[in-house]
């Protein structure tokens, strides 16, 4: 019981200081200096939690804010922070009441029996290319009998190509608008191409098994 009050207590103080001081934190970010740094570090860690703002436009600011290689590097260690929060509270927090919600919903159930058969590869794929939404990744992987450093090696080097990706358009915005662009548009095609690509093998495979039968 302490736990899960713990754990709830965490959730929604995230949640509440992410969604009412987002203004106050933006600015202080853009202010540069440690505090920058610090604040940006959190904003990418509560973002995993709860979208304050969206991930490409938060990314993006602080790739213009600090670069590519520094911006990737804030947003990457954010992100990876609030993501080893969130698997961690969802193992250790939630758990009864969140296997009692995996096990009433096949398809989530679907997702914790792949992480745990492919552990490392299925949670970089799911990293490198988001066709489970990366909240789900992350609750459903704490659930799982996943290790917690395969977790986090897999993930850290999954999240790369998309941290990298946005801060290199949001650090070459102010300069060349139309190269970020492209280059973010390649990317989100990419991404949508291959979502394609495993949703109609996945029908195709439902349409086969329900012939079969």
């Amino acid at each position: 019981m302490f736990k899960k009050v713990i754990s709830i207590s965490i959730f929604v103080l995230v949640i509440v200081l992410g969604y009412t001081q987002k203004d106050i934190w933006v600015h202080w970010m853009k202010e540069g200096g440690m505090l920058a740094v610090s604040v940006s570090l959190l904003l990418v860690a509560i973002d995993v939690f709860f979208p304050v703002i969206p991930f490409a436009i938060l990314a993006g600011t602080i790739g213009s804010i600090y670069g590519v290689w520094q911006g990737t590097s804030i947003t990457l260690t954010g992100a990876m922070f609030g993501t080893m929060i969130l698997f961690f509270l969802a193992r250790y927090g939630f758990r009864d009441w969140a296997l009692s919600y995996v096990n009433k919903h096949p398809k989530v159930n679907e997702y914790k029996l792949s992480f745990e058969k492919n552990s490392f590869l299925a949670i970089f794929l799911s990293r490198a290319i988001p066709v489970v939404p990366s909240f789900v990744v992350n609750a459903v992987c704490g659930l799982s009998n996943v290790r917690w450093t395969t977790f986090l090696w897999a993930s850290l080097l999954g999240k790369i190509p998309n941290n990298l990706v946005v801060n290199f358009a949001g650090a070459n915005f102010g300069q060349n608008k139309w190269l970020s662009f492209v280059v973010y548009g390649i990317y989100t095609l990419i991404i949508f191409a291959v979502n394609y690509v495993i949703v109609y093998k996945r029908m195709a495979k439902s349409q086969t098994t329900s012939a079969d039968e």
